[in-house]
């Protein structure tokens, strides 16, 4: 069973037996408030960590279930969570892949999710002694939500910035343009701490997450640099920009720069020539 480490007051965390190259060491499930709670990405249909979710929470009330996203290791146990204890599933839209989606390493819908109530940017839901209020944070996903937690000077930031790596864009769904537009939309918040999907807290946020944009506004230029030699499949992009990285990690990757490449599309910037890309210039 999960052990619950205490992040803040209002504040505990617990972490999905679901470890892997692509979670770190596993969703990480917060409980908000005291008393009367609400649980932050109920993480992967796993009946033990559902169960160390209740047992966390004995002698309380469980009034809200929250989700960041819905990718499967974030939201499937909201349905268990809502049978064992009748609260509302609360927070981002339900979500349906393009139709023809090839899905990729990160495309692991939950289409059995299926919200009480959706928050739209600003809205809220809030409990004795805290509030949780939405921030759309598209990119990672369309319907990706942040949340912030003011009493506490904090931020729920899902998998849009995490605390061990930075996320994968995975296209028709992820979208690099939006995720850059959210990432600099986090810049400008003033929250202390962010509790992210995986990883660690992230301490000074704003300082991580212009870095990201850093990095990603890099890899960009990697792209366009590659293309101005020539035109060139997103294999031998990978090859070219990710020397030395595992090979299992390497469909992951290919999202991402296939993300790039797709906004680079949109603005004018490079083009398509069959299954090879050509810079425009």
């Amino acid at each position: 069973m999960s052990d619950v480490t205490i992040l803040h007051p209002l504040v505990r965390r617990l972490t999905a037996p679901n470890a892997s190259a692509y979670t770190h060491t596993g969703t990480q499930t917060y409980l908000v408030g005291r008393g009367e709670v609400a649980v932050v990405d109920p993480g992967p249909a796993d009946a033990g960590h559902a169960a160390a979710i209740l047992a966390a929470t004995a002698g309380e009330r469980i009034v809200a279930i929250v989700c960041t996203h819905t990718h499967r290791d974030h939201s499937p146990a909201a349905v268990s969570l809502k049978a064992a204890t009748g609260a509302r599933i609360v927070g981002c839209a339900a979500l349906v892949p393009a139709a023809g989606a090839d899905g990729g390493v990160d495309a692991a819908y939950d289409l059995d999710y299926a919200p009480d109530r959706v928050l739209a940017d600003g809205e809220a839901v809030s409990g004795a002694g805290w509030t949780l209020r939405a921030v759309a944070t598209p990119g990672h996903t369309s319907n990706h939500l942040c949340y912030a937690l003011p009493e506490a000077d904090g931020l729920f930031s899902g998998d849009h910035v995490m605390g061990w790596s930075t996320s994968i864009v995975s296209p028709p769904d992820g979208d690099m343009g939006a995720y850059m537009a959210s990432l600099e939309r986090l810049v400008g918040r003033d929250e202390a701490v962010f509790w992210p999907g995986h990883g660690d807290p992230v301490d000074r946020p704003q300082r991580l997450v212009r870095g990201m944009l850093g990095h990603r506004r890099q890899r960009e230029g990697q792209i366009l640099r590659r293309l101005a030699a020539g035109p060139a499949g997103v294999e031998a992009l990978v090859a070219t920009m990710y020397a030395g990285l595992a090979e299992a990690l390497h469909g992951a990757a290919a999202r991402s720069v296939l993300a790039h490449l797709i906004d680079l599309e949109r603005r004018g910037l490079v083009m398509r020539e069959g299954a090879a890309w050509a810079s425009t210039n």
